[in-house]
């Protein structure tokens, strides 16, 4: 497995100007601006180096278009990160020269690691290690260093080797890592960090995590705006990994009809979350809609109705009745306590609005009492969750596969979130680029139906250009939620992957093409080297597994 190697740029001096954390800004920042067609051109670029603190502070918008005008005569003329960095040093040069010659450090970039630094919650922090302590103090590897003390910084220590996240990752999301492939020796050597730094990164990317801005060697070193980020992401993760139709079917509850049932299949966790709550507050009187997990819940008064309408046995009015937002933020968590469900808040979280801790809250409270009807007339409409095994996990296999190449949708339910076409235009995108007309796409939310059909037919047209199978395949199989066709596509678009990324390693492939053939005399020579007599003769469905696995294997050969 690969080490960590950051942001490579080919021109050595260009890469020699930046440090890596400056890279990761600069990328990011590139990155954002684009256009929906995937473009930077010089006249998206002003607006992005007119926000850059080091820029922006010392020269004006018109200043910073002069300048890009000596360099480029067409505004519309595109760029390239290099060309995005040439530019951004031309302007870094040019302030510095407006001061008197003094250096002006990339003051944005260092501001805002700055300030993550120094704003991370105590009380967060407090949260995350009790969470850790209750889900993994009985890990075989991890016991002896559990239970961490909030008090120090044992959290960061601990999460340089990356077994502690790789782990956190797998309470989570059950399974997502084979803990075989985890180094978890006494000691481990910098290569088998990076490898678990590694897996961590594509596993929590694959879950869902936005992993923007953090390297393996960011881990290494315990950066704890970093690492606390990312353990809040994966928390919330596992705590929102109920809210959905298929593991509580009395969600259907919130709603009236079976199209609004498709409404709430495509709902991200943290909003279904909103929904039961406003459902419950609703219910009990409470006028005013909770929008967010912060400034609305603050006064506690949303709170002590939800827990009136859940708990009655533990409430009483006097929670509405007091005045002060403080005493009855305490009382909301004396209430809580009864229903186990105290762990993640305080009452000056509360009372602050932290929006992570009182998403867990929330979170916690559903768990524990949802106050759902499970006989509810309407629990019909969710037996349009049930699937089989077979096309559970594979629903859940290519869902991982998606997320993990980090495109800019977040795909929650495969088979709801593929129907509008724009997740699969994204993906074709990143597995060959240029493929995909964006002029010709329609980005979410779609009211127009046509134009959901629209996305999938140049799907379709993509599909065979790259010689997919699709006979008999139309846009409208995809808009109509066709599971089988859907899952056939995704299998030919990973399968076309791989067999590019195999094609990629050359200096293992001699120039020669690689296919089926190869890859599978490859296995069985493997297999046979290990000293095994079994054989295969074809991939069938274990192919993505396979050529995962070889990806991994081949740069060792």
């Amino acid at each position: 497995m690969s080490g960590y190697v950051g942001v490579i740029v080919s021109d050595p001096w260009l890469q020699s100007q930046f440090t890596q954390v400056e890279l990761r800004g600069l990328k990011s920042k590139f990155l954002s601006a684009r256009n929906q067609s995937g473009q930077l051109t010089v006249e998206d670029l002003l607006p992005v180096m007119v926000k850059l603190k080091d820029l922006g502070e010392i020269l004006t918008g018109v200043e910073i278009r002069a300048i890009l005008g000596e360099s480029y005569s067409n505004m519309n003329d595109e760029l390239d990160f290099e060309s995005f960095l040439r530019v951004y040093l031309n302007l870094r040069a040019r302030a510095t020269a407006k001061l008197g010659g003094k250096r002006h450090s990339s003051s944005f970039l260092k501001a805002t690691t700055t300030t993550l630094l120094h704003t991370i919650s105590e009380s967060e922090k407090a949260s995350y290690v009790a969470h850790i302590n209750n889900y993994l103090g009985e890990d075989p590897f991890l016991k002896k260093y559990l239970p961490l003390d909030p008090a120090t910084n044992d959290l960061f220590d601990l999460a340089k080797d990356g077994v502690l996240l790789c782990k956190l990752i797998n309470v989570a999301v059950p399974g997502t890592i084979d803990e075989r492939a985890i180094n978890t020796k006494q000691i481990l050597n910098p290569w088998e960090r990076n490898e678990n730094h590694t897996l961590c990164l594509n596993s929590a990317k694959a879950i869902g995590c936005t992993v923007v801005n953090i390297g393996t060697q960011d881990l290494v070193e315990g950066r704890h705006h970093l690492v606390v980020g990312l353990i809040s992401q994966i928390i919330k993760i596992q705590l929102l990994a109920d809210l959905n139709l298929k593991k509580t079917p009395e969600l259907v509850e919130l709603v009236d009809d079976s199209k609004e049932v498709e409404e709430l299949i495509g709902l991200a966790p943290e909003k279904l979350l909103l929904k039961w709550m406003n459902f419950h507050l609703k219910k009990a009187g409470y006028e005013k809609p909770v929008t967010n997990f912060s400034s609305d819940l603050k006064d506690g008064e949303a709170y002590a109705y939800l827990l009136n309408a859940l708990a009655p046995e533990h409430c009483n009015t006097s929670t509405l009745d007091t005045k002060d937002p403080n005493e009855r933020a305490k009382m909301i968590v004396e209430h809580a306590e009864k229903l186990d469900c105290k762990q993640y808040v305080t009452p000056k979280d509360i009372v602050e609005g932290s929006t992570n801790l009182n998403l867990a809250f929330v979170a916690q409270i559903f768990h524990h009492r949802n106050g759902l009807s499970a006989d509810s007339n309407k629990m019909s409409f969710a037996e349009m969750m049930t699937d089989d095994a077979q096309t559970s996990r594979e629903e859940r296999c290519f869902r991982l596969w998606i997320n993990s190449h980090g495109i800019g949708t977040y795909c929650n339910n495969l088979f709801e979130d593929v129907r509008n076409g724009w997740v699969l235009l994204e993906i074709l995108d990143k597995i060959s680029p240029g493929s995909v007309h964006w002029k010709q796409a329609s980005k979410p939310p779609i009211k127009m139906p046509f134009r959901k059909v629209e996305n999938c037919n140049q799907i379709i047209r993509i599909g065979k250009q790259l010689n997919f199978s699709l006979v008999n395949v139309a846009g409208n199989d995809f808009v109509q939620g066709n599971k089988k066709l859907i899952l056939a596509f995704l299998w030919q678009l990973m399968r076309f992957s791989m067999i590019q990324l195999l094609k990629n390693l050359r200096s293992h492939s001699q120039g020669k093409e690689i296919t089926d053939a190869v890859i599978l005399n490859w296995a069985n020579n493997k297999v046979k080297r290990a000293g095994r007599t079994s054989q295969m003769e074809s991939f069938k469905v274990i192919f993505h597994a396979l050529t995962s696995y070889a990806v991994v294997n081949l740069t060792d050969d």
